[in-house]
């Protein structure tokens, strides 16, 4: 079973979390809690790895996620 790894990202400014992936193609997300963010990463990421093809829309398997996270506090 594959892990995509995704990376989620702290904007003081904006105050929001916001994600990116290399494992994860148009994968760009933002939310204002980590939680928040955690939950609309589960329902989006299906969903793109299918639209680019790096899984089948019929495969039922779990896809495995991991979030690192970075929050530089000042």
């Amino acid at each position: 079973m594959n892990e995509y790894q995704v990376k989620a990202h702290w904007d003081e400014e904006a105050k929001v979390w916001w994600s990116e992936s290399d494992d994860v193609p148009g994968l760009c997300v933002e939310a204002l809690t980590f939680e928040e963010l955690e939950k609309r990463l589960s329902d989006l990421i299906p969903d793109l790895l299918i639209l680019n093809n790096i899984i089948d829309e019929s495969d039922n398997k779990p896809i495995r996620f991991c979030v690192l996270a970075r929050n530089t506090a000042r």
